[in-house]
C-alpha cells in the first residue's frame, strides 16, 4: 500500500496538486516573506506551483493577499520572482 501525498492548493491556479510539486510562501512574524525550500518554516504559509505565470496570476487575482491577509509589497513580489525562477530551474 503507497502512503498518500497530502494535496495543497496553488493561490494561482487554483488547482489541487501534491505537496511536494509545490512551492510554499510563507509570511514571518516580523511580516516579511521568503520561499521556504522545506516547507517546514513556522508562520503562515501560501502554496504556488513552480511557474512564474502562477505567481503572476496569484499577484493579480489577489490570491495571496487573501492567504496572507494583508497587501504585499511590489518588493516582496520581485523577490519571490526571483527566488522562484532559482527554484524552479
Amino acid at each position: 500500500m503507497s502512503k498518500r501525498m497530502p494535496m495543497r492548493m496553488c493561490v494561482g491556479c487554483r488547482e489541487m496538486k501534491e505537496k511536494r510539486d509545490m512551492i510554499r510562501v510563507v509570511r514571518l512574524q516580523n511580516d516579511s516573506f521568503c520561499v521556504d525550500e522545506t516547507g517546514k518554516l513556522n508562520g503562515r504559509g501560501a502554496y504556488l506551483c513552480k511557474n512564474s505565470e502562477c505567481l503572476e496570476k496569484a499577484v493579480r487575482n489577489h490570491g495571496m493577499e487573501r492567504s496572507f491577509k494583508m497587501s504585499i509589497p511590489k518588493e516582496t513580489v520581485a523577490l519571490l520572482k526571483k527566488e522562484m525562477s532559482a527554484i524552479a530551474k
